[in-house]
């Protein structure tokens, strides 16, 4: 196991090293969508990774998944790659990470000279992505802001050197479902007033229906997490985007996949991915 000074984070904060678990297990196939060097990382120090060729008892709970996190496991394979390509290919030289966990697109993407990117999340979770990641250096300038996302986290980020005036993109990963739904109208609006024209938006939503079915599954693996979760993806999210001075696109995981080169991923689930779930959006 990888020895840090501090502990992983805990509650939701367990959901970001259940996705660098997925991250993890993606980079190491030949076909993979992308490659994360880093993610081992943060498994060895949340004592994840197997040892003596067994795994740690919580990353064995999730080798077992229910079809509904199965799936969602699974898109989170397509809306990795999804942003990294958003995020480079947006032409903005400024991008925000709302909620940016332990992902760690500063250090593995080849971003555009003079790229600036802004990851924002509650101090416990930069605490132990900063230790473990000590010593590697970032593929861009990078800024740390530690705030909660409840609060004037607008404030802080432009305190930690961000610039309204120029175009940004933002990305909000695995983010809104832990919002009541006037927080994120609130959040979104924040944004709105932050974007300079050009700017752009990537969000991952999270459709009622199967925010309501999987937390009807109270006695299955990550219900933990799922009572965690306070809204689901508006009825229109487009009209939800245009409230706030955004002209969206949705993007249809299933199409997303077969262009990727991967049109059998979803398949064994049972279960077809919401059409809604990654949305982009452009500010005029």
């Amino acid at each position: 196991m990888l020895e840090t000074n501090i502990s992983a984070p805990q509650g939701v904060g367990q959901t970001a090293i259940l996705i660098a678990r997925v991250r993890a297990q993606e980079s190491r196939r030949p076909d993979r969508l992308f490659s994360d060097p880093y993610a081992e990382r943060f498994l060895a120090a949340a004592g994840w990774g197997a040892e003596e060729g067994t795994e740690s008892a919580v990353a064995a709970r999730w080798s077992r998944p229910t079809d509904h996190w199965d799936l969602l496991l699974r898109a989170a394979i397509v809306r990795t790659r999804f942003l990294d390509d958003l995020v480079v290919g947006a032409g903005c030289r400024q991008v925000v990470q709302l909620g940016a966990g332990l992902d760690t697109r500063a250090f593995r993407l080849d971003w555009r000279p003079g790229t600036h990117l802004f990851e924002v999340d509650l101090p416990d979770m930069i605490e132990f992505k900063q230790e473990v990641l000590a010593g590697v250096e970032p593929r861009c300038e990078r800024t740390v802001v530690a705030t909660d996302l409840l609060a004037d986290w607008d404030q802080a980020l432009v305190e930690s050197g961000f610039r309204p005036e120029i175009p940004t993109v933002w990305v909000a990963e695995g983010l809104l479902m832990y919002f009541t739904a006037e927080q994120n109208d609130r959040l979104l609006s924040r944004m709105a007033g932050l974007s300079a024209p050009s700017s752009r938006v990537g969000l991952t939503l999270l459709g009622r229906r199967r925010t309501e079915g999987m937390r009807a599954q109270t006695a299955v693996v990550g219900a933990e997490v799922t009572r965690m979760w306070q809204s689901s993806s508006p009825e229109d999210p487009l009209a939800w985007l245009a409230t706030f001075g955004w002209e969206g696109t949705v993007h249809d995981p299933l199409e997303l996949a077969a262009s990727y080169g991967r049109p059998n991923l979803y398949e064994g689930t049972g279960l077809r991915p919401g059409t809604r779930g990654l949305v982009t959006a452009i500010r005029r």
